[in-house]
């Protein structure tokens, strides 16, 4: 396949997932009980082993309270974050040791710690966090107190001069540390993968404001 078709077919992907709209797929089956589920269906994560598992509406709903035990309910949507709500300095950016300029930061309940990981060639990669450098940034920024932990995240984009920051569901993270990774060229990574991770950045930004799903209940709720 060309690769200007490749690059057009993961950017029209990364755009669907980013804005929540669903393609058409074969039907997939919920991971824990093996039901049927339709494209746009919730997540679950496995905190011990950060896999991602598919969740069918009644199993989303039995974990939707849970805030223990091996698997956390995702949230949905994503919202960018002006620079009154969390503002990171180039000298705190350049404390945390993050050796590249998109990186994206959460709370790992067994870890006990927060965990930074970036998109390469590898997928995503965790990065040796500065963890005095991170409680500066916190005390700062009292708006990332509230991150969900496990399964929310700071995502932060200091390519190409921006300094924005975004606090996204993890699926969202590792989907797109997937899609450039199979996008990846050479050291730095070239043109199809800027194109991609600017495609889903500008996607998310645009959708961030209307896109707030709703709590799940059991009468009414999309799946």
């Amino acid at each position: 396949m060309p690769a200007s078709a490749s690059r057009r077919g993961w950017v029209a992907a990364l755009r669907r997932f980013a804005s929540g709209t669903p393609e058409a797929a074969p039907a997939a089956r919920c991971d824990l009980c093996s039901s049927v589920i339709p494209p746009g269906h919730r997540h679950l994560l496995d905190i011990d082993t950060r896999r991602l598992c598919c969740a069918c509406h009644a199993c989303a709903l039995l974990f939707q309270a849970r805030q223990d035990g091996r698997y956390r309910l995702i949230p949905q949507g994503g919202t960018r974050l002006d620079r009154e709500q969390v503002r990171i300095s180039d000298a705190q950016w350049e404390a945390l040791r993050v050796p590249v300029d998109i990186a994206f930061f959460f709370t790992s309940t067994p870890q006990a710690r927060v965990v930074a990981m970036y998109p390469g060639p590898a997928g995503a990669t965790e990065s040796l966090l500065d963890l005095d450098a991170w409680d500066g940034i916190l005390a700062a920024n009292p708006a990332l107190a509230d991150l969900q932990p496990d399964v929310e995240a700071l995502l932060v984009d200091r390519s190409a001069g921006a300094r924005e920051c975004y606090r996204v569901p993890i699926d969202r993270c590792f989907a797109l540390a997937g899609a450039l990774r199979s996008c990846w060229q050479g050291f730095s990574g070239g043109p199809e993968v800027r194109e991609t991770l600017r495609a889903f950045l500008d996607e998310l930004a645009a959708v961030s404001a209307q896109h707030r799903a709703p709590p799940l209940t059991h009468a009414g709720a999309a799946q």
